[in-house]
């Protein structure tokens, strides 16, 4: 299988450290599709100010959440000739040494989806902590198995193959549901699963596009869609937990 990797950046009011972040794909050989999520001044601004050689910016007029604005950049990467999509935060908060690591396993691995595990320091707020305990247990319901550790890290690299063709017969949370949502239903689709640890930290100051009740209504809501889903699958899931 072939292996031409790029990367995919969301952005909604993340311009400290996006800079930083666009540099370390480029320096991993990586061209970038920078997906501006109708960002207010001045990130708007300075998002814009990434475009380059190598590095294409598209901004959302209207807010389309984090979801859209990475299933924007697959579609975008995917009609460029690439296999593959590094998907990466503009916030800075994972550890970008881990991304050449991160290359070689999906170079190694190209029909999994690799995501990195989180390990957080103390900056983390707790209220997050937890909540991402809730969303694990119940990732684990959902694909009868504790292959996913971490489910909502967007430090991943995506067979866009299998991705584009799960964005093309399901429906996908388009917020912050989205990065739970795509990897149980890649698994499901029969997608490997391969993790890797990886340092995250919230950098002082940070800017956070969760919204604690409409983002933690539409996990809710999530969750029962998959655990319903989940019911005339579990035969099939649990036929490859056995053969596993």
């Amino acid at each position: 299988m072939s292996f031409r990797p790029c990367c995919v950046i969301p952005s909604r009011n993340h311009h400290v450290a996006v800079a930083r972040v666009v540099a370390a794909a480029r320096a991993a050989g990586l061209a970038v599709f920078l997906v501006d999520d109708a960002s207010a001044a001045p990130a708007a601004a300075v998002l814009a100010a990434q475009a380059a050689p190598g590095v294409r910016v598209t901004r959302l007029e209207t807010r389309g959440g984090k979801g859209a604005a990475v299933m924007l950049g697959f579609r975008q990467a995917a009609a460029a000739g690439f296999t593959h999509a590094v998907q990466l935060d503009a916030d800075g908060q994972h550890d970008l040494a881990r991304l050449p690591e991160l290359l070689a396993l999906a170079r190694a691995q190209p029909l999994a989806l690799v995501s990195g595990a989180a390990r957080y320091d103390a900056s983390v707020p707790r209220a997050r902590r937890w909540g991402r305990y809730l969303t694990h247990f119940w990732v684990w319901v959902e694909t009868l198995s504790f292959s996913i550790s971490d489910s909502m890290c967007g430090f991943r690299a995506y067979p866009l193959a299998a991705t584009l063709r799960l964005m093309d017969r399901a429906r996908i949370g388009t917020f912050m549901d989205f990065d739970t949502e795509v990897m149980v239903r890649l698994y499901w689709q029969g997608t490997p699963v391969v993790m890797l640890p990886v340092d995250v930290v919230y950098p002082v100051g940070n800017t956070s596009n969760f919204d604690m009740l409409r983002d933690n209504w539409r996990i809710t809501k999530m969750h029962t869609r998959l655990s319903l889903a989940m019911l005339p699958r579990a035969p099939g899931l649990l036929r490859r937990k056995l053969r596993a």
